[in-house]
């Protein structure tokens, strides 16, 4: 038997002033990141090397209209990932110290 579960959607965000500028930094960052990752390829990316790029286009473009358009429904990418950076470094920092006494 399948059991098909809709999930609410998430709520939308608060609007603030700067959000759309900051909305738009934040899509267009990590399309053109993941680019100059594949540019700056110690190897040749042969075919998954363009196939990256134009899917970082795409996304990145999906991503602007979100950001300029459907404000409320952006979600910014690098306040996910940097809280989980943050946490990495912090176990790190932990490691380190109790490492060293």
């Amino acid at each position: 038997m399948w059991l098909i579960v809709a999930r609410e959607p998430l709520p939308d965000k608060a609007y603030w002033p700067g959000r759309v500028w900051l909305a738009i930094l934040d899509a267009l960052a990590w399309p053109a990141l993941w680019s100059l990752l594949v540019l700056k390829a110690p190897m040749p990316t042969g075919l998954i090397g363009p196939m990256v790029m134009a899917l970082s286009l795409l996304l990145g473009l999906n991503r602007l209209h979100r950001a300029i358009w459907v404000n409320h429904r952006y979600r910014f990418t690098t306040w996910r990932w940097g809280k989980v950076a943050v946490g990495l470094m912090l176990i790190g920092l932990v490691m380190n110290v109790v490492m060293s006494h």
